[in-house]
């Protein structure tokens, strides 16, 4: 019987990876995930679409949380959506998109070979993104429902893929923050 060999890392490639029989690789199950969020997000949106108007609001804890069907053809917390000209918008925010699905796609499955923050973090922004970029594709708008209020302030409408994009950025930023155990060379 032939014993693997791994090979030192490389300049190019700093942390040795597992061989096949050590650690599990975990991207089927983060991209699983994701793939439930964006599919959550899209259920939501058309139970919206098909029973609340556009402009409708349903109040759910007075004063805190309403639901209310709301068009967002800008980009987050509706930047730019009063622009001059919302073509260019819409298709510059599509290849934005197009573009952060695939950066974060390539990190979730080059860097995800076990579960941690980070690699949650990334499958939630991916699905989140995912969810947004459907509606930019095919409805050339996407489609808020959840509107937050606390006393006189309110929050953007928001949906589920917006709220897996800021649950994964708050779980970056909490690894970029958190002290990293010393490392033994």
């Amino acid at each position: 019987m032939s014993e693997r060999y791994e090979y030192p890392p490389t300049e190019f490639d700093p942390k040795p990876r597992p061989s096949s029989n050590g650690r599990r690789l975990y991207f089927p199950l983060l991209l699983a995930l994701s793939a439930a969020i964006a599919i959550f997000d899209h259920i939501t949106k058309k139970f919206i679409v098909h029973h609340m108007p556009v402009g409708r609001s349903h109040t759910v804890i007075p004063g805190i949380l309403n639901i209310t069907h709301v068009l967002n053809t800008g980009a987050a917390f509706s930047f730019m959506a009063d622009s001059t000209s919302p073509d260019m918008v819409r298709r510059g925010l599509i290849l934005f998109s197009v573009a952060a699905v695939l950066i974060v796609g390539v990190m979730l499955l080059r860097s995800c070979r076990c579960l941690n923050f980070t690699c949650l973090a990334l499958a939630l922004i991916l699905g989140g993104a995912v969810g947004n970029l459907y509606d930019r594709i095919v409805y050339h708008y996407v489609i808020d429902f959840i509107g937050f209020h606390l006393g006189p302030y309110h929050w953007p409408d928001f949906n589920f893929a917006d709220s897996a994009i800021v649950i994964g950025a708050c779980l970056l930023m909490i690894e970029i923050i958190r002290p990293q155990p010393e490392s033994t060379v």
